[in-house]
């Protein structure tokens, strides 16, 4: 048996999310599906991560055992033609039998885009929240210090969180600006149930007046999730990377 981990981008637009569920459609199951037929037998994925539905990926990592002796850089080529189009993998490696996709994870890299345009861009409907209304920036860059950092993220996770604990470190968000189009980019040690969308709704909360910048820390100590902005809509949100230690690779 060899340990494979592909490095899989996908429009999550047509999935109920990353991770497998009875009769519908998600991206863990068409990779297990897709990999069960070129080895002629069940195969199961592992993914660094839930992306919910909605959400896209330009970097999401999985695992998995074969016996197939394919090469791991004929991978991407040889699954191409069994994956539907909005799935690819960009990249494969043989990595040590040790191997996981999730617990070995050190970071994550997401990115969340807006659409400031006066009416909605018809090509980044699928992936941009569209935002007509005026966003203060100069609000916002006083905001995004407070959220850096280690902190106990409670009021920025969504019920239904198996997670005890909430405690997470965010090394850096940046903001900037592409044409009508506002970018977030937000780099953590990992990241609660919908908390990258629930920190953009409350960036864009502060940005439109409704929640002062100086409020954060109050919002964070408070553990009260009904403090923090509306959660952002999944189709803005796109995993960009996972980071691993180097050692992992065989």
């Amino acid at each position: 048996m060899q340990k494979i981990a592909f490095i899989v981008s996908y429009d999550g637009t047509n999935y109920y999310g990353f991770q497998r569920q009875s009769e519908l459609p998600t991206i863990q199951s068409e990779l297990e599906r897709a990999l069960s037929e070129i080895a002629q037998e069940p195969i199961a994925v592992v993914g660094s991560g839930r992306t919910d539905a909605g959400v896209h990926a330009y970097g999401q990592v999985v695992h998995f055992q074969t016996r197939l002796k394919i090469p791991a850089e004929k991978w991407p080529l040889a699954i191409k033609n069994y994956l539907p189009e909005d799935i690819v993998v960009r990249a494969a490696y043989q990595v040590k039998s040790q191997f996981h996709a999730r617990y070995d994870a050190v970071g994550k890299i997401y990115q969340y885009r807006i659409d400031r345009g006066l009416v909605p861009n018809v090509f980044q409907r699928r992936y941009a929240y569209h935002v007509p209304y005026p966003i203060d920036l100069n609000l916002i860059g006083q905001a995004i210090p407070y959220l850096e950092g280690t902190h106990d993220f409670t009021a920025f996770c969504a019920s239904g969180s198996a997670v005890e604990n909430h405690v997470r470190t965010i090394y850096r968000i940046g903001m900037r600006e592409e044409e009508e189009q506002l970018l977030f980019t937000f780099h953590g040690n990992g990241f609660l149930y919908n908390m990258v969308r629930i920190m953009v709704g409350t960036l864009i909360a502060v940005g439109n007046g409704k929640i002062p910048a100086e409020e954060i820390p109050r919002i964070l100590a408070s553990k009260d999730r009904n403090l923090a902005g509306p959660t952002a809509p999944a189709h803005g949100l796109t995993l960009m990377k996972v980071e691993y230690p180097m050692s992992i690779f065989a």
